[in-house]
């Protein structure tokens, strides 16, 4: 077995540079591309991709899960079955990737910006509700760091509006909003497989329909627009061009790699909880001295450990942090630049009022290092750089706005 990829990877020498992500193996994902090679199905739909989808289906609770090549091809096929077009409007929030509102704008809609809740970083319920307008065609949802939206709030403005709704669960595999799995509580989920998410496949995706009513179109959609799925079940003799569709599937050997990563899901999300504990047990002393914030979980939240993010006092502050941890030999990361300012959304967006809380998020928010096979040094010599770092004279940091 190839070292480093038998579910015990080593820890780096305190020495080695600490990468923001490793991509975790589990040790299976060979055996199960060379099952796949030899079972000469190498398009997708096939045995492995039934066993990703099945396993989806059980654990979130959706009526289907159909793998795609990216959570970006997931979000398009959401935005397609939901009928989105013209005119329509959909809200979501600024503090995102660029996925979210490229799929909604790619249908000719408008991405509506509005802001997110301090605590949490997701949409803010109070400010979704005061944005729905005749035009408002659905609510997208994003579970920011695997940490769940407060989705019966936002269900609710969905059912008394008639809107859709669309759970950009990129981030969300095994996390849960009140005991209900993310991507499964809305009409449509999205999931992501990239390789920094807790379970990759390099690269990949999949949409979780939970509508029933709407299995039939997303398969032909996924199918580039025929019934060959109705085909493959004996429901017809052949098939042929029903309806709109491109190709959305992922290959068997993605479908492999997945297959072994989904197997090792809760392995991987018990070490990835224990890291995110670790940090945050060690930060305590700096949220109570007021040099940063650490991420907040609602109790009726559990989340993934996607990620741990710190909140520095201002932009200088963080900025600082990520160079002085590039000199220890840490690799720290901030994202995301708000949608509503940026060239595109100005373009084929609009925000819904000021958006104050995005604003300063965006300004302070640092990512640290979390990949399964950290060690007690990894998770050491990161808290004391953050430290070290901090502890020069940086300001407290200041309320968020609200």
């Amino acid at each position: 077995m190839t070292p480093g990829y038998d579910g015990a990877q080593p820890p780096l020498q305190s020495a080695q540079r600490i990468t923001f992500n490793r991509p975790y193996a589990t040790g299976r994902e060979f055996g199960y591309i060379r099952e796949a090679i030899e079972n000469r199905h190498l398009s997708g739909n096939g045995p492995f991709t039934e066993k990703c989808a099945s396993w989806l289906q059980e654990r979130i609770g959706t009526a289907r899960a159909m793998l795609t090549f990216s959570c970006t091809s997931a979000l398009e096929m959401a935005a397609i079955l939901a009928e989105l077009g013209p005119g329509d409007e959909v809200i979501m929030p600024s503090f995102t990737f660029v996925s979210t509102a490229s799929a909604v704008a790619l249908r000719g809609s408008v991405p509506v910006f509005v802001d997110i809740r301090p605590d949490t970083l997701n949409l803010d319920p109070d400010l979704v509700a005061s944005a729905v307008s005749e035009h408002t065609k659905a609510i997208m949802p994003v579970h920011y760091a695997g940490v769940g939206c407060e989705m019966d709030a936002i269900m609710a403005i969905a059912d008394d509006h008639g809107l859709h709704v669309i759970e950009d669960a990129a981030q969300g595999i095994c996390a849960s909003y009140r005991r209900r799995p993310l991507g499964g509580i809305g009409d449509l989920g999205c999931l992501s497989f990239h390789e920094t998410k807790n379970v990759t496949s390099g690269e990949g995706g999949a949409l979780l329909v939970n509508r029933p009513e709407w299995i039939e179109r997303a398969e032909i959609l996924q199918e580039k627009g025929t019934n060959r799925s109705r085909f493959f079940r004996g429901e017809v003799d052949k098939y042929t061009w029903v309806g709109l569709g491109s190709s959305f599937l992922t290959s068997e050997i993605n479908a492999a790699y997945l297959w072994a990563q989904l197997e090792a899901a809760d392995k991987i999300t018990t070490r990835r909880r224990q890291i995110w504990d670790a940090y945050h047990l060690r930060f305590a002393g700096l949220e109570q001295t007021g040099k940063a914030r650490r991420p907040i979980v609602p109790e009726h939240c559990e989340h993934n450990a996607h990620l741990y993010y710190l909140l520095a006092a201002d932009m200088a502050a963080r900025d600082r942090l990520i160079e002085d941890l590039r000199q220890a030999g840490i690799q720290a990361v901030f994202h995301y630049i708000p949608l509503h300012s940026s060239p595109a959304g100005r373009r084929l967006g609009r925000a819904h009022g000021p958006l104050p809380v995005t604003e300063s998020i965006s300004d302070r928010l640092i990512r640290l290092p979390l990949w399964v096979g950290m060690g007690e040094e990894e998770i050491r010599r990161v808290t004391a750089a953050v430290e070290q770092s901090l502890a020069q004279d940086v300001p407290a940091i200041a309320d968020v706005p609200a």
